[in-house]
């Protein structure tokens, strides 16, 4: 465990001492700002942050793959993949520490709308149960998608083809429900369940059900197997 969060420090470090992580948090923020705005300035102004995280959680398609893509496609391009994994460090222990890494910046990101959570206080009365699930279902979510982009990330040494497979996948599984929807019966309801949009709309809401959360750890349990796989094939080669 100590090797695990020495190697998600010295990620994180590197995310706050270079443009990436400020320039995605900075998008992140003007994407929500700007649905923000347009929600509190139309005709039907809701007081929850319902009308922002939903349409912002679509944003994790590019900021996921951008905070992962060079996580480990970096260290094959630069040879330290090898030795790395010739160190006395566990491949679990360098995906989690990565992926620990990826998390904590996309947490920073995701704590930058709560001034807009503090602005809906202030000029209205939103329901707390419903800001609070919503901002788990979102952390989910990203939690999720962040996986994802870790897994393509491990496939190639190339940073822009870990980026663009990673969105290639997320943005299938974000909007697969739309065929669901025009199917019927068992088809319709396995296409639905792999849709992570479906599995947040509750969360956004204000409902949180378990299986909801037992879809996103599922994921994210799976996927980083994948990836220390992915990785252990390399000792191979």
């Amino acid at each position: 465990m100590r090797t695990t969060m020495a190697i998600a420090w010295k990620e994180l470090q590197v995310y706050f001492t270079t443009p990436t992580a400020y320039i995605i948090g900075a998008m992140f923020l003007i994407y929500a700002g700007i649905i923000f705005v347009l929600d509190i300035t139309s005709q039907t102004p809701e007081a929850s942050v319902r009308s922002f995280i939903l349409p912002s959680s679509t944003f994790f398609i590019l900021l996921s793959p951008l905070l992962t893509m060079r996580l480990l496609a970096e260290e094959q391009k630069l040879g330290t993949m090898e030795l790395l994994l010739t160190a006395p460090v566990r491949d679990w222990e360098v995906v989690i520490g990565k992926y620990l890494a990826s998390l904590g910046a996309l947490i920073a990101t995701i704590a930058l709308t709560v001034y807009y959570v503090i602005m809906i206080y202030s000029f209205g009365d939103p329901d707390t149960g419903p800001v609070l699930s919503a901002y788990l279902g979102v952390i989910l979510y990203g939690a999720a998608a962040l996986s994802i982009g870790l897994l393509a990330s491990s496939l190639s040494s190339n940073q822009l083809v870990s980026s663009v497979v990673g969105m290639g996948t997320l943005l299938v599984l974000t909007f697969v429900d739309e065929i669901g929807a025009r199917l019927s019966g068992v088809p319709a309801d396995i296409i639905n369940n792999i849709s992570l949009r479906v599995h947040f709309s509750d969360f956004s809401r204000g409902i949180i059900d378990t299986s909801n959360i037992v879809y996103y750890i599922s994921i994210i349990a799976v996927v980083l197997f994948l990836t220390v796989r992915s990785l252990e094939t390399r000792r191979w080669r």
